[in-house]
């Protein structure tokens, strides 16, 4: 067996002071324990540092392959908090209780990506890790791993056929963010900015993303309301006016329930999948909205989740669907355009209760008009389930090989060229 410490350069991050992060978009993103998530990094309300103060700083620059690992926190229920950079992920910077791996020349750079993607990986991170309320892991404890060394062409291979699962998993989620996108573009149009009706009143006889019967029944037209400007005959309601409520379903587990009832379905907390348990409360599309704990996402948008299928919710996520002929999807497109924080409440610990949450005042417009939405946006999240279904076949499927490509059981086709 081998000592990862003779394989690998480690770094630990630099201690960024976060008086001087800077909420300018041009500056370069900092990668936290908090953007490290299971096998990848989130960037939503990513830390910044600004361009002007680089300097002394080059060494915890990070660069496209890098395998970045949580220190603080390293394993929580959804699993162990790892990722890769990537192309996209660059320019970033590594900051303190976050570890930077490389690999030396013995050692390929994918296979060390799944390497510490392993189950035995965890294991030895679940073993020595110290802490009660932080549990944490140091640079010593990670290079202390020992593992089973392939000759390299074998790791290539390796790395080559997991990778080939990764980049379809990575296809199908940029297809699934650019249909995101897209229902969100046809919905500022629609309900924001009003394009339809504008182009009307200008003497269009067709908006491009709107059936003609709709775009015909608009009106030309504008009427004041205490929220600005909106068509004629339309009206500003409250979300509650088009939602429909399912906490009461909701059962919170706790830790030790979870450990004793662990099985294959979804267990979701306010920001995402924290577990997997042995029955689900759901069956269906929902739009999930953190209400305590993480209820921001980006720019003070709700923290949203669109979720489908059998799964359990706990009590940090509103469970939530459209009332006919708001859609669950329309709901959850109209939520990314919602600033949230005047209706958020607590100083610690912030809340988004379910009153507040209804009282966040919409645009209505006619029920026509709100159900060809829906018809538009479907066919745009029946694609979108498709593909990270697919996803999710692909990603059981990778986890089923790696230890086994990793212990040598079963081997990777080696090209000799």
């Amino acid at each position: 067996m081998e000592r990862l410490a003779d394989h690998v350069d480690l770094l630990t991050g630099f201690p960024f002071k976060s008086a001087s992060y800077t909420s300018d978009s041009s500056g370069t993103r900092l990668v936290r324990g908090d953007n490290v998530v299971q096998g990848q990094l989130r960037w939503e309300n990513a830390a910044r540092w600004p361009d002007d103060e680089q300097d002394g700083i080059d060494r915890y620059q990070l660069e496209p392959g890098d395998v970045v690992l949580a220190m603080d926190r390293p394993w929580i229920e959804a699993g162990l908090k790892y990722a890769r950079i990537g192309k996209d992920d660059v320019p970033a910077l590594l900051v303190q209780r976050v570890a930077r791996l490389r690999a030396h020349s013995d050692l390929h750079q994918g296979f060390l990506f799944y390497l510490i993607g392993s189950q035995g990986f965890t294991d030895h991170v679940l073993a020595v890790q110290t802490g009660t309320a932080v549990p944490h892991i140091s640079g010593k404890q990670i290079l202390e791993f020992q593992f089973r060394l392939p000759s390299y062409t074998e790791q290539e291979a390796i790395a080559a056929l997991l990778g080939s699962l990764d980049d379809k998993i990575e296809q199908n989620r940029r297809t699934a963010r650019v249909l995101e996108r897209l229902a969100r573009a046809i919905f500022k149009a629609w309900f924001v900015d009003f394009e339809p009706v504008k182009a009307k009143a200008a003497g269009a006889a067709s908006f491009p993303s709107m059936p003609q019967p709709t775009f015909d029944a608009l009106p030309t037209t504008f009427t004041t309301t205490d929220h600005g400007p909106v068509p004629e005959g339309w009206k500003m309601g409250s979300l509650g006016d088009v939602i429909d409520i399912h906490d009461a379903r909701r059962v919170p587990l706790s830790k030790r329930q979870r450990e004793e009832r662990r099985g294959v379905f979804r267990y979701y907390g306010a920001a995402g999948v924290v577990g997997h348990v042995d029955g689900y409360l759901f069956d269906g599309c929902f739009t999930l909205v953190g209400e305590d704990g993480t209820v921001y996402g980006d720019g003070d948008r709700p923290m949203t989740q669109y979720v489908w299928g059998q799964f359990w919710v706990n009590n940090h996520a509103h469970v939530l669907t459209g009332r006919a002929p708001w859609t669950t999807e329309h709901i959850y497109v109209l939520l990314q355009h919602v600033y949230i924080r005047p209706f958020v409440t607590g100083a610690v610990q912030p809340k988004l209760n379910q009153g507040n949450l209804k009282s966040v005042p919409i645009v209505m417009p006619p029920d026509p008009v709100a159900g060809s939405f829906g018809d538009i946006v479907e066919p745009l999240f029946q694609l979108l389930r498709h593909v990270e279904d697919e996803s999710a076949k692909l990603a059981d499927m990778r986890d089923l090989l790696l230890p086994r490509l990793l212990s040598g059981s079963i081997r990777a086709e080696v090209d000799h060229g």
